[in-house]
């Protein structure tokens, strides 16, 4: 089955923003660069998929204006096959890339990114329901602490581990880099 990988809003503009911390980007990275590295080794076409909102001004972190819509400084470089912006939290709206997975003859999406809660699982959840098989590698997803409504702390372990649980085996496989590159290759099913 033909493979991409969706890398989704792994971009400076979050740098920009006030929760943005470093705790988790290094493993993070880490995830991330493995992936993009097996994929490239194996031919898997990478598609880059950016998040642009808001007001057209320099001063907002995810306008194009503002010059932080740009891949993160450490991400390993590439050649997407294509790039798509987006100003919803699934990439398959108003984007283009629905299309394009269907002209590719794309059966199966490998989905990495920013964040795991929002626009990750948000894109995996359409994608399930539009018919994709979907490998969701929850490692190379990102995202921080939220507040719960009475204000205590929801950390980002919680966030990507409850994410987790409600995507497994109803709208993804959860894999790791190594696991949803040898599903892509054939090794495993």
């Amino acid at each position: 089955m033909k493979t991409c990988l969706i890398l989704i809003d792994a971009q400076e503009s979050f740098r920009q923003r006030p929760y943005f911390t470093n705790a988790d980007v290094p493993a993070y990275l880490n995830a991330q660069n493995a992936l993009i590295d097996g994929c490239l080794a194996s031919g898997i076409p990478l598609l880059r998929v950016f998040h642009v909102d808001g007001p057209k001004t320099t001063d907002n972190p995810f306008a194009l204006e503002s010059g932080h819509v740009r891949p993160l400084a450490e991400l390993k470089p590439f050649d997407a096959a294509a790039t798509f912006h987006k100003s919803r939290h699934s990439a398959l709206v108003g984007t283009g890339l629905e299309v394009w997975l269907t002209q590719h003859g794309i059966g199966r999406l490998i989905i990495s990114g920013i964040r795991t809660e929002q626009c990750c699982e948000t894109t995996t959840r359409h994608a399930s329901d539009l018919g994709w098989r979907v490998d969701f590698c929850l490692d190379a997803t990102l995202t921080w602490d939220m507040q719960h409504l009475d204000g205590s702390v929801l950390s980002a372990a919680d966030i990507k581990a409850r994410t987790a649980a409600v995507l497994k085996d109803r709208f993804a496989t959860i894999c790791s880099p190594a696991q949803a590159l040898e599903r892509a290759t054939g090794l495993i099913a």
